[in-house]
């Protein structure tokens, strides 16, 4: 039996496990429910809604998760690259200057935008939110308030 979204009710599309369809569809930036509508509307800020299905991105919360998976799977790599350059070729400073500080730039830029559409896609297909929240959550959508910020906490009265 194929997996279905949770919450949702949808089928993942044909032939697709979630763990491929959260790559997928946040690798590329499309929405997680529908596959057609896009997740940014800039570089790396979210849109508020699917133009295609309307899936609100307000459960959207990646913060700093980005930044550390560019920093340690890519920048560590990089920066122990040009340290041994450094060391075993003793190359002038300014090789680093035109080949080493562009390199760092490009690695640490790049995969901002594909990570942050995986973490917001792995949000959605595994229905993650804050520990304790559930029911605040689900009395602020039948209300139809937006939630607090970040998530948590009580609602008013």
């Amino acid at each position: 039996m194929p997996e279905t979204n949770p919450g949702e009710g949808s089928l993942l599309p044909p032939g697709r496990t979630k763990f491929q369809w959260i790559m997928e569809s946040g690798w590329k930036g499309l929405c997680p429910r529908c596959g057609k509508g896009h997740m940014f509307k800039s570089w790396l800020k979210i849109v508020d809604r699917c133009d295609v299905c309307g899936l609100d991105y307000r459960f959207a919360a990646p913060d700093d998760g980005p930044a550390f998976f560019v920093l340690c799977i890519v920048l560590l790599p990089l920066v122990f690259v040009v340290v041994y350059i450094q060391v075993h070729f003793e190359p002038p400073w300014w090789i680093h200057l035109f080949t080493s500080i562009p390199v760092i730039i490009a690695g640490s830029l790049y995969p901002l935008r594909p990570i942050k559409g995986w973490l917001v896609a792995s949000q959605y297909l595994n229905k993650a939110q804050e520990a304790g929240t559930e029911g605040l959550w689900s009395q602020l959508h039948e209300r139809g308030n937006p939630p607090p910020p970040g998530g948590g906490g009580t609602p008013q009265g």
